[in-house]
């Protein structure tokens, strides 16, 4: 593995651009203020190279050219873990990492065999595997075994699951992620077989774009209130987002009660969960659906993110 360019703030997040034989991908590290490294650290790892997915808000999709080996996605955590803990020891309370940075991580059963292993690989009392997924079809065979392995590997509340839905509206979610994936019937059925008492509950998360609708009586209609909790974010600026026309539906600089839509589905029984991330990851590059490669490829032109100065930047991205 070979860091090519880097972008970001030692005090909130960086962005690696790294090369492998089978392409360019990129890896994050970040802490969410004011909490410390120490309280909660999160890295965000690549599965693919590219992503065949193209969700209409995501800068990390397309161009897709084959899957990363176990050892070039742990390749990338060894990486982070060694800027920030050279001793190998990870000292977090909570070391959060997510399979999430490019890539449709269900497509790749390597992935499988990483977290399997990750607890023997990595010195972290706090490790915190993340999986979110648009639960494309064909993957029955690979979310069987991630529920032998959360049992096994991650009982008790330690690995959490999401489920990356964005509407309620199933035309319009089929508008936001243009490829075949489960029906609501299919991940309410699986959620209810991954689910045991101790664990975290299933995550069904929002990236709320304007004219995308969450509906309660249809997360009633499937979802458990007891199994299954709801994550709503604001839709990160992105070049995608921009060629799609999405807007985000929230405002960072809001809150829940100026949301009586929101406000909602907590009445109907649901932990409801309003994620907010810092304002400067968005300038960075580094949050959720964002890619820095697509900006250099862009040459500038978002005002509302990517602003930082990419260290070593790529000459060969044509």
């Amino acid at each position: 593995m070979k860091v090519v360019a880097s972008a970001g703030s030692q005090d909130i997040a960086m962005v690696y651009v790294v090369e492998f034989p089978g392409g360019l991908v990129e890896c994050v590290e970040a802490i969410q203020p004011p909490r410390t490294r120490e309280d909660k650290w999160v890295l965000m790892v690549s599965t693919l190279f590219g992503c065949p997915v193209s969700c209409q808000m995501c800068d990390a999709g397309g161009h897709y050219r084959g899957k990363l080996s176990e050892e070039e996605m742990f390749a990338q955590i060894q990486y982070l873990i060694d800027q920030r803990y050279p001793d190998g020891l990870v000292t977090s309370s909570q070391f959060k990492i997510q399979f999430a940075r490019m890539g449709e991580p269900a497509l790749n059963p390597a992935v499988l065999d990483l977290l399997a292993s990750l607890p023997e690989r990595v010195n972290a009392p706090g490790l915190l595997p993340s999986f979110s997924t648009i639960a494309p079809s064909g993957t029955d065979a690979f979310f069987e075994r991630m529920i032998d392995i959360k049992n096994s590997v991650y009982p008790q509340g330690k690995f959490q699951f999401q489920f990356s839905i964005h509407t309620t509206d199933p035309v319009r979610r089929d508008e936001l992620i243009p490829v075949k994936k489960w029906d609501f019937q299919k991940m309410a059925e699986y959620g209810e077989r991954y689910y045991r008492p101790g664990d975290r509950k299933v995550t069904l998360n929002f990236a709320l774009a304007e004219d995308s609708p969450v509906d309660p009586d249809v997360l009633l209609t499937y979802f458990d209130p007891e199994v299954f909790l709801i994550k709503i974010t604001p839709l990160n600026p992105t070049y995608q987002a921009i060629t799609t026309g999405l807007k985000s539906y929230v405002d960072p600089d809001k809150k829940l009660e100026d949301y009586p839509a929101l406000q909602a589905i907590e009445e109907a029984g649901y932990r409801l969960i309003l994620s907010i991330g810092e304002k400067e990851e968005n300038q960075i590059g580094s949050n959720c659906g964002q890619y820095v490669q697509k900006h250099l490829l862009e040459r500038g032109g978002l005002k509302e993110g990517y602003t930082y100065q990419v260290v070593q930047p790529l000459v060969d991205l044509e």
